[in-house]
């Protein structure tokens, strides 16, 4: 694992792990973004690898130092699946934060893998609550966690009770949590706390998911 891959991972955790979690990014930081290193450390103390890549418009602004959109949905769909076919490995779970998540989740019933953790899933634009993306959630087979914010701008709790997904998905919210999951100083949690809580849902998850393979 992996071999001659094209991809940049970055990997914590122990590598003979019984259950390997890959994470990709959201739309405006990288793989090493004080949110995903963090939750890298957390599965991994937790006995889970976890492996980061970024898409390639991500490379291209460390490269050049220009921030650029992320790319068009094709170039992150196939991204996805070169990173999956690269490891080479079973009992995987794929997600991410936000965008990184939402493409996980277009690719996961298509990868075949054991299951999906989206970490602020982006069920419609910012600003855009008719403009939902919640078609291909309606019928997805992969055994999903959603872990969000009460107070997610891109999909809160009320907003969300609406929608009609499919059974295979379960929901964690947290507790005045916005899109990043921090909290308001009056709710008396800290951002670290709901951290904290998206690190033990999300390991408790990823190790009692039922195996495909292996």
């Amino acid at each position: 694992m992996p071999k001659g891959t094209k991809h940049k991972l970055l990997i914590d955790g122990p590598r003979h792990a019984s259950r390997t979690v890959v994470l990709a990014h959201g739309a405006g930081a990288g793989m090493d973004s004080e949110f995903m290193q963090t939750m890298a450390a957390g599965l991994a103390d937790c006995g889970l690898q976890v492996v980061r890549f970024e898409f390639p418009y991500m490379i291209k602004r460390r490269d050049t130092g220009t921030r650029r959109p992320p790319d068009r949905g094709p170039i992150l769909h196939q991204t996805w699946l070169e990173v999956i076919e690269s490891l080479e490995i079973d009992n995987l779970i794929i997600g991410g934060k936000s965008m990184g998540g939402r493409i996980a989740s277009l690719v996961a019933d298509e990868a075949g893998i054991d299951g999906l953790i989206c970490f602020g899933y982006p069920f419609h634009p910012s600003g855009k609550p008719d403009k939902l993306r919640v078609e291909h959630l309606e019928a997805i087979e992969t055994p999903t966690l959603i872990v969000q914010g009460d107070r997610d701008a891109l999909g809160n709790k009320a907003d969300v009770a609406g929608y009609n997904l499919s059974s295979n998905i379960q929901l964690h919210w947290l507790p005045d949590g916005d899109h990043s999951f921090k909290p308001r100083k009056i709710s008396g949690r800290s951002q670290a706390d709901n951290w904290n809580d998206v690190i033990q849902t999300a390991a408790e998850f990823a190790k009692n998911v039922p195996t495909k393979k292996g």
